[in-house]
């Protein structure tokens, strides 16, 4: 299951999932680099196995912008989901 569009407030949500916490700590790990890199910072909330990620429009703005788009292609990317959704 990929990003869901929410209208009330206006964002994209997505939940991942980890086989462990070692799993999960990666791609934390890699999620911060790709922030940093393009100076967006999502809210993300974790437990030991998954991730819940919400994108949220930049201030001012109704709509999430198709930079905030890409960056969730980019988490998707790191975590493998682009290839699993696409099989």
């Amino acid at each position: 299951m990929g990003w869901k569009e929410r209208k009330r407030p206006p964002r994209m949500e997505r939940r991942y999932q980890f086989e462990d916490y070692d799993a999960l700590r990666d791609f934390l790990d890699a999620a911060a680099e790709a922030s940093e890199a393009c100076g967006f910072y999502p809210d993300m909330a974790f437990g030991r196995s998954h991730l819940n990620v919400t994108i949220h429009p930049d201030e001012g703005s109704d709509a999430v912008s198709e930079l905030q788009r890409e960056f969730a292609n980019t988490l998707d990317a790191i975590g493998g989901y682009l290839e699993e959704e696409s099989n």
